[in-house]
């Protein structure tokens, strides 16, 4: 199908606070434009920082999708052929020993982290690590000590300091953590996000975009945490924040839409395609 002219040529969203209403669903009325963009011939993406674990949870939010960047763009997978199985793109770990001493440099300025870190990627599989009160999922999580957490490479790793609140430790980390060692974020969850050296939402998006051949100044984003921050700095056409995003968000947003909760995602793509 020909697309139309003034249109983008991928749209990419991120899920949580974004796509995905804070009742943990999302709205019959966004599968049904998120399907209207796809059948305008515009390759949608689910760009999220849940892993590889949540594959099926994350098909069932975003059934449009032809791509989903997980794990914060650590995990790549092609899905845009129903007739073939998905394909993975890209798959990041970050090495045991690296891990245990960025945690070490940590705790050495902002004192004793609950960490706990995401090993496993089959379905439903746990988080393993500190048991921590604050956590929105304590049924994903398996309390092992920090040496076994430590000892194996990790998709992902999630930081907490007592007494900091996320911006402050992220901001503390950004500091400590060289970028060549790890990427670190937060994506809303009240906790820092460690991730291998070089993995975003961006350079995950640019996995895709590469396969397919599309330009980065063709493809609209949608986000709402620091985590989403990457692909608004590599998206071209155009960056658009939902209104209850975070400050560092709106900053860098061409554009505000609505809230999650009121469908700002779909609400904003509706419009576009009836221009």
């Amino acid at each position: 199908m020909a697309l139309q002219p003034g249109l983008p040529k991928l749209v990419a969203t991120d899920l949580d606070g974004t796509l995905v209403r804070s009742d943990d669903t999302v709205s019959a009325y966004t599968h049904a434009v998120l399907d209207r963009v796809r059948s305008a011939g515009i390759r949608v993406v689910g760009a999220t920082g849940r892993g590889p674990r949540l594959t099926e949870l994350t098909r069932n939010d975003i059934r449009a999708a032809d791509y989903l960047v997980m794990a914060g763009g650590g995990r790549v997978v092609d899905q845009s052929d129903p007739a073939a199985a998905p394909m993975v793109l890209r798959d990041e770990r970050l090495p045991a020993a690296v891990l245990s001493r960025l945690v070490a440099d940590l705790e050495a300025v902002v004192g004793p982290m609950t960490v706990m870190v995401e090993a496993l990627d089959g379905h439903d599989e746990p988080l393993w690590g500190d048991l921590d009160p604050t956590w929105r999922y304590p049924e994903a999580v398996r309390a092992r000590a920090r040496a076994d957490c430590l000892s194996c490479d990790v998709i992902k790793a999630f930081a907490r300091s007592p007494r900091h609140s996320v911006d402050e430790l992220l901001a503390i980390a950004r500091e400590v953590v060289p970028v060549e060692v790890a990427s670190v974020t937060q994506a809303g969850l009240d906790f820092l996000e460690i991730t291998p050296p070089g993995v975003d939402k961006g350079t995950g998006l640019a996995v895709v975009t590469q396969s397919l051949g599309v330009d980065p100044a063709d493809v609209l984003v949608f986000g709402d945490m620091p985590n989403d921050l990457p692909m608004f700095a590599w998206a071209g056409w155009g960056r658009v924040a939902v209104a209850n995003a975070h400050t560092e968000v709106r900053a860098a947003a061409d554009e505000l839409t609505l809230t999650n909760d009121e469908d700002g995602v779909a609400v904003y793509l509706d419009r576009l395609l009836s221009r």
